[in-house]
C-alpha cells in the first residue's frame, strides 16, 4: 500500500524501529535519492525470501514482495505499465501481472504488499523484519569474522 504524507497529513507514534501493527517502520532513506530509480531491492535479514521491491511510480512509493508467488522471479527487474489506471509490474519470468497498490493479479495469484510512508523527507516502508538497501551479513561470514 502506498502513502505519501510529505505535508504531515499522516501522523504515527512509531519510531523508525517501532512496531507498528503488522511489523515495524524500517527507515529507508531520503525520498529524493530513493526516487531516482523506479525499483530498489530491499533486503531482509531472514532470507531472500523475505526481500521487498521498493517501486517509485508516477511520484508515490510501492511496497511488495521481491519475488513472485507464482516462481520465485525477481520482481524488481519486472516491466512496470498502467493499464486503465491500475499501476502493474510483470513478472520478467512468466509475464504474470501484479498490481501495485494491493498485489493482486489478474490471475489467482497474490502478492504481499506493505505500507508505505513519507515522513520528514523519509521513505519508511512496515515489515514484520528489518529492510535494508544492504545486504546483510549471512551467519558463513559472521562465523569467518569470528
Amino acid at each position: 500500500m502506498a502513502s505519501s504524507s510529505g505535508d504531515g497529513e499522516e501522523t504515527t507514534e512509531e519510531t523508525a524501529e517501532g512496531t507498528a501493527e503488522g511489523g515495524s517502520w524500517s527507515l529507508i532513506g531520503p525520498a529524493a535519492g530513493l526516487s531516482s530509480r523506479r525499483c530498489r531491492l530491499m533486503y531482509s535479514p531472514l532470507g531472500s525470501a523475505s526481500d521487498v521491491c521498493l517501486f517509485y511510480v508516477k511520484g508515490e512509493f510501492f511496497a511488495m514482495d521481491a519475488r513472485c508467488s507464482h516462481s520465485g522471479g525477481p520482481l524488481c527487474d519486472g516491466d512496470i505499465e498502467e493499464a486503465d489506471g491500475v499501476l502493474q509490474v510483470f513478472c520478467p519470468w512468466h509475464d504474470y501481472d501484479f498490481d501495485l497498490r494491493t498485489g493482486k493479479s489478474g490471475t489467482s495469484l497474490q502478492q504481499q504488499v506493505y505500507e508505505v510512508k513519507l515522513e520528514d523527507g523519509d521513505v519508511y516502508v512496515k515489515h514484520a523484519s528489518r529492510l535494508s538497501l544492504e545486504p546483510f551479513p549471512t551467519e558463513e561470514k559472521k562465523k569467518k569474522k569470528s
